[in-house]
């Protein structure tokens, strides 16, 4: 389908795909495991072909991306063990998708970054967007900033660290998993929750449906202070437990009819 744009026509996918025929610009400079490219001027699919071409065919396990320039989609379904450093911030969903590599984002990330991620580690050293680690399954997100809204919203498992504040809804729908958030967290904390730990640090504006106050053990005490302690954060501050109160734990039980469509 053409399109006029000024003086310009140009052609586009009516299937909405992007570049359907770009392949890796093969730009990186490599020495032994270790390679540097540089993405100012690269599409996000070029940057992500480039990423694959090393890790994948060439073995390359330790890459920086200088310049990501806050794209969106970087760094996703990224399914081995291996380092990779973004010199800037990212765009929307970033990270997300991830099985085994560990990340360092030098600034800040868009919505819905780490989503679905199984393993691995990802921190961010700044800000992160709403919908941070959403449907979290496995590893550790650390977020040395603020989040939005809705961090952890279906977390099936890993740990979620947040050095700042958190937005409204915070954990809704956690099903497993462990939230530290050092900061305040806005109102309707854990809603919903079906299981999993959160520990505040700050105030609490208000609890969601079925989160209770929990008590704290010395397994709590262990987790939260090894977590820091993996990724220096010093010492952790005076945090207060919170876990699904199961007034609403009824999810496993089926009703008569439902009982027989599934078994």
């Amino acid at each position: 389908m053409d399109a006029l744009v000024g003086e310009r026509r140009i052609t586009y996918d009516a299937r909405g795909l992007a570049e359907p025929h770009a392949e890796a610009p093969r730009v990186a400079e490599i020495e032994g495991s270790v390679a540097r490219f540089d993405a100012k001027d690269l599409t996000t699919r070029q940057i992500n072909l480039e990423l694959r071409r090393l890790l994948y065919e060439l073995g390359v396990t330790d890459v920086t991306v200088e310049n990501p320039g806050a794209k969106h989609s970087l760094g996703v379904g990224i399914l081995t063990r291996c380092k990779i450093t973004f010199g800037g911030s990212l765009g929307y969903f970033g990270c997300g998708l991830g099985d085994g590599p560990e990340i360092h984002v030098k600034g800040r990330v868009g919505w819905s970054a780490c989503e679905n991620m199984m393993s691995g580690v990802v921190v961010i050293e700044s800000n992160a967007g709403s919908l941070t680690a959403a449907a979290l399954r496995g590893g550790d997100v650390v977020v040395k900033g603020r989040v939005g809204a809705r961090t952890g919203i279906d977390q099936k498992g890993g740990t979620v660290i947040v050095l700042g504040d958190a937005g409204s809804m915070t954990a809704f729908m956690m099903q497993r998993g462990r939230q530290i958030i050092c900061g305040d967290v806005g109102p309707g904390l854990g809603d919903s929750m079906y299981d999993g730990t959160i520990y505040v640090g700050g105030k609490v504006k208000s609890l969601g449906i079925d989160c209770v106050p929990g008590e704290w053990t010395e397994a709590d005490t262990e987790l939260v202070e090894r977590k820091f302690r993996i990724y220096g954060l010093g010492t952790p501050p005076e945090l207060q437990k919170f876990v699904c109160g199961k007034v609403l734990y009824n999810y496993d039980s089926l009703e008569p009819s439902e009982r027989k469509l599934v078994l």
